[in-house]
């Protein structure tokens, strides 16, 4: 009877103690940003937090390693770090470049593994220029403004973008700064090192955390891939290009399978990365539609003209901004105009509109002669070299000729004028 009393007294005392430990047992969801920053990264990250919020996770880890990206898509990411009320921690295990620096700015606190690197957050523009004034002073904007979010020194981050920012030890005039992890502690940019992301929650106090590692899903890695600032205009042009030159030589197949793969890449990016919805799809195929019927039906270019609107606003109301979507159009539509050209010389015997062309010849050799216009020698003279009876030959301005008399027989080498020329005949009268 005392053996069953200690037992469950035993168990009264375990039984919270690890009912407590089960309850005191942290979340932690570990997020990769890796590779370029971009619109896809966006919409994966949108997913990821959305995941960490529903499971209460008590803390939420970007592991960054990134060279930068697309300022715009940084931006977006920045505002979603912001509204997260889980604590986000930035554990820089590489680079945190560009974009990258104003991800990890935007978080509460930033860990970095020895031999890494923050900063270099210039915006430069798609030929790797420096971007204009305009836009360096407003990129400047927001980079203080997530390091004051966190109380960082507003100085040091817009030495990261502007070159001109002198600190005294850290960076002189014409250099954009970078720190390492010492000099990112230094300055209060970081709150400490660590060598992997299980020494960054050793150090944040998360040890004994439970981790759940995100990864982007097959679908996102090509949502990613396709909305890189430099991709989309190679997708556009290897599309239209495709597809121009299956309509003008049928028969390669390759160019039109490889458009028609471009362009449902495009699509398919933008439509999982949440850009583009099934209004946009349809109307760029039924613009592709409309196109095909105007080269077989003439409707005076009505339906050409709406199939080129159509397939317009399809590509550019997909795009995850209206400017850069244009931009990329008119890009592939340049590359389309060049490569058409080419094709067309050198291949167009092969293409459809060789079905609208008349083939046949009347040469010489088979007996066709073609018609003179005999017009200008209305009114001038000339002389019989036959009889005109009433028809001949007669010599006007040098050249034999055949004529008709007007009515009677002419004799030959009398002086005759031309009275009248129709086509082909001309009459001729006698002089008397």
């Amino acid at each position: 009877m005392r053996l069953i009393q200690s037992l469950i007294l035993i168990l009264s005392i375990v039984l919270p103690l690890g009912t407590v430990q089960a309850e005191t047992t942290k979340v932690v969801y570990q997020i990769p940003i890796k590779q370029g920053v971009e619109q896809g990264l966006h919409a994966f990250l949108q997913r990821a937090f959305a995941e960490a919020n529903q499971n209460d996770a008590d803390l939420i880890l970007l592991e960054i390693d990134t060279p930068g990206g697309e300022v715009g898509a940084a931006g977006e990411i920045g505002d979603l770090i912001r509204k997260q009320d889980i604590p986000v921690i930035a554990y820089v295990s590489n680079e945190a470049f560009s974009a990258g620096t104003y991800i990890a700015l935007n978080s509460d606190q930033i860990i970095m593994s020895p031999g890494s690197a923050i900063g270099a957050a210039a915006p430069i523009d798609l030929a790797g220029n420096m971007a204009d004034e305009k836009f360096v002073a407003a990129w400047t904007k927001k980079m203080v403004s997530a390091a004051q979010i966190n109380g960082r020194d507003p100085k040091i981050a817009e030495a990261m973008v502007n070159p001109d920012v002198v600190i005294p030890g850290l960076t002189e005039k014409g250099r954009i700064l970078a720190l390492a992890p010492a000099q990112a502690e230094e300055v209060g940019y970081s709150e400490g090192t660590a060598k992997t992301v299980e020494d960054a929650l050793t150090l944040l106090g998360y040890a004994e955390a439970k981790v759940f590692s995100l990864e982007p899903t097959a679908g996102e890695k090509v949502a990613r891939f396709v909305t890189s600032p430099y991709v989309i205009p190679l997708l556009l042009t290897v599309g239209i290009v495709g597809i121009v030159i299956e309509l003008v030589t049928p028969g390669f197949i390759f160019p039109g399978i490889l458009g028609a793969i471009s362009l449902g890449l495009y699509f398919f990016g933008h439509y999982i990365a949440g850009f583009a919805d099934m209004l946009h799809i349809i109307l760029f195929f039924l613009g592709i539609i409309l196109l095909l019927i105007e080269m077989f039906v003439p409707s005076f270019g009505i339906l050409g003209i709406l199939g080129i609107i159509s397939v317009i606003s399809g590509i550019v109301m997909a795009s995850y901004d209206t400017a850069y979507g244009l931009t990329s159009l008119g890009i592939a539509f340049i590359a389309t105009v060049i490569v058409s050209f080419i094709v067309i010389k050198y291949f167009g015997h092969r293409g459809i509109w060789n079905k609208f062309i008349l083939k046949d010849q009347q040469k010489n050799e088979e007996g066709y002669v073609a018609q003179t216009d005999w017009t200008n020698f209305f009114g001038t003279e000339g002389i019989t070299v036959t009889k005109l009876r009433p028809s001949g030959t007669a010599e006007i301005d040098g050249q034999l000729i055949d004529v008709i008399s007007e009515g009677s027989f002419i004799e030959q080498g009398k002086r005759i004028r031309v009275v009248k020329v129709e086509g082909t005949r001309v009459v001729v009268r006698q002089i008397d």
